[in-house]
């Protein structure tokens, strides 16, 4: 078991999504950052699926009661068990009583914590997700709060792993397909979404990212639309002018102009922008964000096939 000390400022379970639901007006849900919840499952040999914690920020202070074996990726939270750093991109064996406390952190926004078999929940449409606004899923629906106790299996077996893996860089220039109502806006809106730095607003969240920008009055806009279906990626344009990119909680119709979507190779890296983080847009072919899944695919494969043949020895 792990005992949750101090939960930070977000702390949830989280596996790969809820899927199948959204024409039901389930949300996916699961963790923001698909990639480092991947790697962290791999770096102790689980399934891809399997359930993490999912750590927005940081100052959380965890303590576990049995042995086991832990991975981190995502974000750089300055992770210490006990008083030894830890690191993303590794794993480490856990003794009973240990500690695993986390500070702000030197970058990224979420790290991702896997245990060796996986957080155990009960399953809620078939995913241990959390959605925070559904109330379902994870622990009873709801972020975990300090003395929650998580239920996991205990690992004694000797662990002298020393794979580790990169993290995926960082991108500032995200690429995104143009959206269904492209066409109805101007050709001034249009080149002050490709031209504009947008700047990471601090009432974002797991259902969307609020950008900010000097240029809102050039995009401002007065369409009025019937609603229609949404999906994590899609780019709002509320009549403000500032856009707002969906994420994993969002719900699953909205009215809002689409003025893009943002590429599945990219759409990750919007649980790692932090508050006054600057990043731009450019649209691109269905050909080259293809290109793009592939590369990103290909670094998951090679670490799965290097750990694989560790495994096997």
């Amino acid at each position: 078991m792990i005992k949750v000390i101090k939960p930070g400022i977000q702390l949830t379970i989280q596996d790969l999504g809820r899927v199948g639901f959204r024409h039901l007006g389930v949300s996916r849900s699961g963790s923001l950052d698909a990639y480092a919840h991947i790697i962290a499952n791999r770096l102790v040999n689980n399934h891809d699926n399997d359930a993490v914690l999912e750590l927005t920020v940081g100052l959380c202070e965890l303590q576990f009661e049995c042995d086991t074996v832990i991975a981190l990726h995502g974000a750089d939270l300055n992770a210490k068990l006990d008083a030894q750093a830890v690191y993303p991109g590794w794993s480490y064996p856990v003794k009973a009583k240990q500690t695993l406390k986390f500070d702000t952190g030197r970058g990224g926004s979420r790290a991702y914590i896997a245990v060796k078999g996986g957080i155990e929940c009960p399953e809620v449409m078939g995913s241990k997700s959390t959605d925070l606004g559904a109330a379902i899923g994870g622990f009873n629906g709801r972020a975990l709060q300090s003395d929650d106790i998580i239920k996991i299996t205990p690992y004694t077996q000797p662990w002298l792993c020393n794979k580790g893996a990169l993290t995926p860089p960082k991108r500032k220039v995200i690429r995104l397909h143009q959206g269904p109502h492209h066409e109805l806006l101007t050709p001034e809106c249009i080149n002050a979404f490709c031209t504009t730095s947008f700047t990471i607003n601090p009432n974002s969240n797991r259902m969307g990212v609020r950008l900010d920008h000097n240029n809102s009055q050039i995009m401002q806009h007065s369409l009025s639309l019937h609603s229609l279906a949404v999906a994590p990626g899609s780019v709002q344009l509320p009549p403000d002018g500032n856009p707002i990119v969906l994420l994993n909680d969002a719900q699953t119709t909205g009215g809002y102009p689409l003025i893009g979507h943002v590429i599945e190779a990219d759409l990750h890296q919007f649980a790692q922008f932090r508050t006054a983080d600057s990043i731009t847009f450019e649209f691109v072919t269905l050909e080259q964000a293809t290109a793009a899944k592939s590369k990103l695919d290909a670094h998951l494969s090679q670490l799965k096939l290097s750990l694989n043949r560790y495994w096997a020895n």
